[in-house]
């Protein structure tokens, strides 16, 4: 018999439903088999690959992370999951089930929800109006009464206090944001993608939303799609970086910080002496302070005297996979 939801093949209706979104342990009981995992996805677009084989996957956790600069694919391995696009190549498995996923709503019918970076929202409806859209079924926006109270549940559950009946036009960037996710939830979403979310939040803004997202990954999946190495650092159990279409590295930061540990080295230096060193060795970041230039370079052993081993962070082992990803193919084989 087919289950609703993650692996099953019967669609969950889009109504007002007032269950409880089922926990993260009951979603994936089999800890052995990954929640989500993405295989061989490579899509093609005139003229470039937008993802090469790329292997993703996430395990019952909190929040996910996929780490990769703008334009290195992280949106559109994220589309293809959300049935906007279709791999050319590769699969998608739910609890260990291949699953096609051909559109948004057979994602939503199968709990995947997607917030993306631009807004989906329509200014001149309600709070309640925006999350009542696409719903179908006899009552779209002609009974708002059931759709209310379930928002009221939705809201209360996740802390995501917003106003009902406010317009979307009247609402800050941050508060427009949970918005979209209440709307993810109300559809019991229970893999909740997030394209690029702390983009135009302001640093006070950012830290409540990363709150947030740790209070709803207690009982929801989220995968965080980002560029920016900040959000990564205290709020997921593991990542993934993703350059030029391929996945780098996959793992838990702080595994991988201390993999890196012993290879990143710094020095401080007139900027006068940056091309110099640019010249002479694998620099990965450069950062000016106090009028001088701080170099961090990714090297087995100390590149030469005056430099000191970093203990290293989440923005080292960025960077230096950036680095090895672009090194030469006969530097790689060497």
């Amino acid at each position: 018999m087919d289950h609703p939801g993650l692996g099953g093949n019967r669609p969950v209706a889009l109504g007002v439903d007032s269950s409880t979104p089922m926990s993260i342990s009951r979603m994936s009981p089999d800890l052995d088999v990954p929640l989500l995992e993405m295989r061989g996805i490579t899509k093609r677009f005139p003229g470039v690959v937008a993802n090469e084989g790329v292997d993703f996957r996430v395990r019952a956790g909190r929040v996910h992370t996929l780490l990769g600069e703008n334009g290195a694919g992280k949106s559109t391995l994220m589309k293809i999951l959300f049935g906007l696009y279709q791999p050319d190549e590769g699969s998608v498995h739910l609890e260990g089930t291949e699953v096609e996923i051909r559109s948004p709503t057979d994602a939503i019918s199968r709990g995947i929800g997607m917030i993306h970076q631009h807004f989906m929202l329509v200014p001149t409806l309600t709070v309640a109006e925006n999350v009542a859209l696409g719903l179908g079924g006899r009552r779209g926006l002609s009974d708002m009464r059931p759709i209310r109270q379930r928002l009221a549940e939705v809201s209360d559950r996740y802390g995501l206090q917003v106003d009902p009946d406010a317009f979307i036009w009247q609402l800050a960037v941050g508060e427009r944001q949970r918005v979209e996710i209440l709307k993810a939830l109300f559809r019991n979403a229970r893999i909740l993608v997030l394209d690029e979310p702390t983009a135009g939040l302001d640093p006070e803004e950012r830290n409540r939303f990363l709150n947030l997202l740790a209070e709803i990954g207690e009982n929801v999946v989220v995968i965080l799609s980002t560029h920016i190495v900040e959000d990564v650092a205290d709020l997921c159990p593991r990542m993934a970086v993703l350059i030029d279409g391929k996945i780098s590295l996959q793992g838990a930061p702080k595994e991988l910080i201390e993999k890196a540990r012993g290879t990143v080295w710094a020095k401080t230096i007139d900027r006068s002496q940056l091309d110099e060193m640019r010249a002479k060795h694998e620099v990965i970041s450069t950062r000016l302070f106090a009028g001088q230039t701080i170099i961090h370079v990714l090297s087995d052993g100390a590149p030469e005297p005056g430099f000191r081993t970093v203990e290293g962070g989440l923005e080292d082992v960025y960077f230096s996979a950036l680095a090895t990803s672009r090194r030469p193919a006969a530097d790689i084989a060497a």
